[in-house]
C-alpha cells in the first residue's frame, strides 16, 4: 500500500512553510524572549548584589555603634585607664577588620553591578536593532562604553569624580576604616607610655596612611577594570556591526 500524496485536479496541496520563520527556526519573537529573559536576570542580580552591599555596610555600622557603646562603658568603668587602652586595643582591631572585609565586598558588588549594567546596556543595544523607532523611548544607555554606563547609572551630568567619590558607599566605609587605624595607634602609643602629642601625631599618621592606601587600591581596580574592558557597541557604532534579523529580512 503506498502511502504518497495523490497528485493531480483536486489533489490536497502541500504543507507551505510559514512565512518570517528563519532556517533555523528561531523567529525574531523568540529572540527578543531570550533577551527579555536575559535582562531580568541580570536585574535580578543586579539587585541582589546590591541588598549585600548594604547588609555588609549595615552590619558594619552596628558592630562600629555597639564597640563605641562597650568602649564608653568601659572609660567610665577604668576612668580612661589601662583598663580602656586595653580593651580598645583588642576590640577595635576586630572592628577594623569587619571594615576592611566590608571594603572589598563593596568593591566587588560594585564590578559586579558594573557588568550586570553592561550586559542590560548591549540588551538595549539588540531591542534598537530590531525596532530602530524606539529610540527616543529610552533613557537608559544603550551602549557599553563610559557614556552609556553614566546614563543607566543616572550620573549627574558634569559631576566630578571626587565628589562622585565622596558620595560613594566605599569611601564612606574607606574613611570609618582610617579613623579606626588612627584610633589604634594612638592606643597603641598611650599604652607604651607615649605622651599625648605622640598619641595624636601617631593618630593622624594611621589615618593619612590608610586613607591613601584605599585610594591606591581603589584607582589600581578602577584601571584594571577599564584596561580589561573592550566596548562592542560604543557610542560611534562601528559600520561592520551586524544586526538581529527582524521579520522584514525573513521575508525578503
Amino acid at each position: 500500500m503506498s502511502f504518497e500524496r495523490p497528485v493531480g485536479p483536486g489533489a490536497e496541496p502541500p504543507p507551505v512553510p510559514p512565512t518570517g520563520v528563519p532556517e533555523s527556526g528561531i523567529t525574531p519573537a523568540m529572540r527578543l524572549q531570550i533577551l527579555s529573559t536575559e535582562h531580568w536576570s541580570l536585574l535580578a542580580s543586579r539587585s541582589l548584589a546590591w541588598n549585600e552591599s548594604f547588609s555588609r555596610g549595615g552590619m558594619f555600622l552596628a558592630t562600629l555603634s555597639g564597640a563605641i557603646v562597650a568602649l564608653a562603658l568601659v572609660a567610665q568603668a577604668t576612668s580612661f585607664g589601662e583598663g580602656f587602652r586595653i580593651f580598645g586595643l583588642v576590640i577595635l582591631p576586630v572592628v577594623l577588620f569587619v571594615g576592611v572585609g566590608t571594603n572589598f565586598r563593596m568593591g566587588f558588588a560594585n564590578y559586579h553591578d558594573a557588568v550586570c549594567v553592561m550586559g542590560m546596556n548591549r540588551i538595549r543595544a539588540a531591542y534598537l536593532q530590531v525596532a530602530p523607532d524606539l529610540e527616543p523611548y529610552f533613557v537608559m544607555g544603550t551602549t557599553d562604553d563610559e557614556r552609556g554606563f553614566a546614563l543607566t547609572q543616572a550620573t549627574m551630568p558634569n559631576t566630578p569624580l571626587i565628589v562622585q567619590m565622596l558620595a560613594s558607599s566605599p569611601m564612606l566605609i574607606s574613611v570609618l576604616n582610617s579613623v579606626l587605624v588612627g584610633a589604634v595607634a594612638a592606643l597603641a602609643v598611650l599604652q607604651l607610655d607615649g605622651g599625648t602629642l605622640a598619641a595624636f601625631g601617631a593618630a593622624v599618621a594611621g589615618f593619612v596612611a590608610s586613607i591613601l592606601a584605599f585610594l591606591q587600591y581603589a584607582r589600581r581596580q578602577i584601571n584594571a577594570a577599564r584596561e580589561g574592558f573592550v566596548p562592542r557597541f560604543p557610542t560611534v557604532a562601528p559600520t561592520h556591526r551586524e544586526k538581529l534579523p527582524t521579520s522584514a529580512d525573513h521575508d525578503a
